[in-house]
């Protein structure tokens, strides 16, 4: 059908190009006025005043002239529109070229390591299509041996380079906070490029110490139509922040979760989104801003059982923070799940939350001591009930989960539910029945 339609445009223009060069052939071959048709025969003086034999002939030609303009105009018109349905992706791939509501940027938010070359490698070794997944590199800091490892990829990306290099004036209290400061600079001049300079519709956001699993471009296009038609969702995670390997399921690869907790490290958003947080973007801390309750404003993201990204960046601003306990543990997914083929409509807030909430609530209540002994009987899933912050701190402690909540909200954490896995069988640690909102002073 498109080689049809293909083949109809340039007829088109073959028409197009013939006609116009007929016209120029009868223009030149008509006689000037004073001047016979009959070869060899002249008038004798130049009418001063035109035949109706000429006026009849320009009239005729100047019909002729006009409907031929206005077919013309409608080839050129089936030109524009079926130009995306047979233009080539690349020389020597033909294929038919993406709708721009199917294209999804990776944005690689980089600095001054030269480790960025990991993840690059990573991305464009898992990548399907250069036209569906554009790679868009965003380097601050001006760091020239980082620069050239980028440049090295010639036009397999886009290199981005932020302008503005110099400090920020901050308090005197904040100069150690420095670099966070640029961080937030940065991502919001990156986030701008994307979506107003380039007019793209959405983007997933990676930093360039995070290596990605072969299918994190699988997973963000099949969940790409659910952020858009989900209301209540605001984006989707690559990252499990408990996904340390014994916490997670590995045979349940497919699955996944809504989340209230902002997870980052490789996440997708929406340009809607982006036109109602770049006018209040904040100059530091952005990821912290983000869990903020006037940001999320209830809103949910998707995020997976076992991680799609893994960091490998353990120097940085944050000195790293959690690294060495936490994130250098975390599992990156190996199975690769043909996502964009499942029914992921149990994602749905509604359906998704009377069945979580079934499933959380019904489970048997144990204690502390039976999960951290291995202790339980049948094969789950099992409900350990914390009923304040202080409690849920030291369960989470004791268990080896991430125990620090932001704005109220733990990390992974679902209307107060943090779901693992603790010595082979599935923990839901709960607030007790009935819970209805966070409590931001949980913090």
């Amino acid at each position: 059908m498109i080689r049809r339609k293909g083949s109809l445009i340039l007829c088109g223009m073959l028409l197009f190009v013939t006609w116009n060069a007929i016209l120029v052939l009868l223009l030149r071959g008509r006689p000037p006025p004073g001047q016979s048709d009959v070869p060899g025969q002249q008038h004798e003086e130049v009418a001063s005043e035109p035949t109706n034999d000429v006026v009849r002939d320009v009239l005729r030609m100047a019909g002729t002239f006009e409907a031929e303009l206005e077919l013309q105009k409608q080839i050129l018109i089936q030109i524009q529109r079926h130009h995306s349905l047979w233009e080539p992706l690349n020389r020597n791939h033909p294929q038919v070229k993406a709708p721009p509501e199917h294209v999804i940027p990776v944005l690689v938010i980089a600095c001054n390591r030269v480790t960025v070359r990991r993840c690059l490698d990573k991305l464009l070794q898992y990548r399907p299509s250069a036209e569906l997944h554009p790679i868009i590199v965003s380097q601050d800091c001006g760091h020239a041996e980082t620069a050239e490892v980028i440049r090295s990829y010639g036009n397999k990306i886009t290199h981005l380079k932020q302008p503005e290099l110099s400090d920020i004036a901050v308090q005197p209290e904040h100069k150690k906070f420095q670099g966070y400061y640029k961080i937030s600079r940065h991502y919001r001049w990156a986030l701008s490029q994307v979506f107003k300079t380039l007019s793209h519709s959405s983007v997933v956001v990676v930093e360039d110490d995070l290596e990605v699993a072969s299918d994190f471009f699988e997973y963000f296009s099949a969940l790409l139509p659910l952020l858009k038609s989900d209301p209540n969702l605001w984006c989707v995670s690559a990252w499990n922040d408990n996904g340390r390997d014994g916490y997670v399921d590995p045979g349940k690869a497919d699955l996944l979760y809504r989340t209230d907790f902002f997870p980052g490290l490789g996440w997708m958003m929406l340009r809607e989104l982006w036109e109602e947080l770049e006018p209040k973007w904040p100059p530091s801390f952005w990821d912290d801003w983000m869990r903020h309750p006037e940001q999320r404003r209830n809103r949910a993201c998707i995020r997976p059982e076992v991680s799609r990204t893994l960091t490998f960046g353990r120097q940085g601003v944050s000195l790293g923070q959690f690294y060495d306990k936490y994130l250098r543990y975390i599992k990156l997914n190996a199975e690769h799940v043909p996502f964009t083929k499942l029914d992921l409509s149990y994602l749905k807030e509604e359906t998704y939350r009377e069945k979580f909430e079934k499933e959380v609530y019904s489970a048997p209540v144990v204690s502390y001591d039976a999960v951290k002994q291995g202790q339980l009987k049948g094969p789950g899933p099992f409900r350990l009930q914390y009923s304040s912050k202080d409690s849920f701190k030291i369960l989470a402690k004791n268990l080896g989960i991430m125990d620090d909540l932001k704005s109220g909200v733990p990390r992974t954490g679902y209307r107060g539910v943090v779901s693992f896995i603790s010595k082979g069988r599935r923990i839901h640690l709960a607030p007790p029945p009935g819970w209805t909102q966070y409590d931001i002073t949980w913090s």
